[in-house]
């Protein structure tokens, strides 16, 4: 009896050895993110201990169709590792990252849902920090400064960079170029009120190759605020230079804001080095964002990092020096 039992396991091993890659070829689920943590010392002199660069954790999947179609879906979460609430919790929603489903194939990728509108989900490109770290991105603190994408979304509260209610729209590449285009079918509503105001849209047009990139992006939210961006970074060795330029202005005012960022890096061995610049023009005020910072790989998701910025305003209110060190996984 042990020994036919002992043939029929094996058979039924080999038989689910034959038929497992199949399926496993025909969908599959991801679940990824990054864990972030360091002490620093605030812009208003205070010290801290938390989240430098936003942790998140997304999961992700897709299932093949069939003619090259494919099914995907994303849903992304963002949190702080010093308490372990979702950020900023009460005002955004839970999957406050993105929450989308869509179709892919050789038309591209479209999706619908909650999820970066085509401006910001390139923009990061051009910034030696990704817009991704709260003490040396120039990017962080004076692009796309008077545009939210939704001044209502999170509970009433202004959403910079993502748009509900949205369809996405990302192309295939084509000598070079993408293009990728954000919409909302949805009227951008006022609370408290009865007010309806306009639909939100974004276009962006990339360039990438080997040794550069730009970028051409428009955006117009709900409320008609308006959005110019404008970007390229040169790579050559273990160097990069970049600079953008960005043009963010206020529909129901006169008031604008005109922002021109320089960034470069370079790699040596394990350690990336990195600096930046910014400077914003508004009406009579001129700010300046200086930075400095060193990433060192550990292994290819664990990293640890130093990082310094100081803010010259022209007003002097907002001005101040951070700097902190932390700790970097990606899973």
């Amino acid at each position: 009896m042990r020994l036919r039992t002992g043939i029929a396991c094996s058979t039924c091993f080999t038989l689910l050895s034959a038929v497992l890659p199949a399926a496993a070829q025909s969908s599959g689920v991801s679940i990824g993110g990054l864990i972030d943590g360091g002490i620093y010392r605030g812009f208003d002199g205070t010290a801290q201990a938390g989240t430098i660069q936003r942790s998140n954790l997304s999961i992700a999947g897709w299932e093949d169709l069939g003619g090259g179609l494919k099914a995907t879906f994303r849903l992304s979460a963002r949190f702080d590792i010093d308490t372990g609430r979702l950020e900023d919790q009460g005002s955004k929603p839970f999957w406050h990252d993105e929450s989308t489903v869509g179709l892919q194939g050789g038309f591209g990728h479209l999706r619908l849902g909650r999820a970066l509108s085509a401006m910001w989900s390139q923009d990061w490109k051009f910034d030696p920090w990704a817009n991704f770290n709260r003490i040396s991105s120039p990017a962080w603190y004076q692009w796309h400064y008077l545009t939210p994408t939704d001044r209502y979304s999170n509970n009433g509260a202004a959403e910079y960079g993502r748009m509900a209610n949205g369809i996405f729209y990302d192309s295939p590449t084509v000598g070079g170029f993408t293009l990728h285009l954000s919409a909302s079918p949805e009227r951008t509503e006022v609370p408290l009120t009865l007010r309806r105001e306009g639909r939100g849209y974004s276009a962006s047009l990339n360039y990438d190759s080997d040794s550069l990139s730009g970028m051409l992006a428009f955006e117009r939210n709900g409320s008609g605020d308006k959005d110019t961006f404008v970007a390229g970074k040169y790579r050559f060795g273990a160097a990069a230079v970049m600079a953008a330029w960005d043009y963010s202005r206020v529909a129901q005012t006169a008031l604008s804001a005109k922002a021109l960022t320089l960034g470069a890096t370079y790699q040596m061995g394990q350690t990336t080095l990195k600096a930046g610049y910014g400077r914003q023009r508004m009406q009579e005020q001129t700010n300046h964002f200086y930075s400095l910072g060193a990433d060192y790989a550990l292994s290819k998701r664990t990293t640890l990092y130093a990082s310094l910025g100081r803010k010259s305003y022209e007003y002097g209110a907002d001005s101040g020096t951070s700097f902190g060190v932390g700790m970097a996984h990606a899973f």
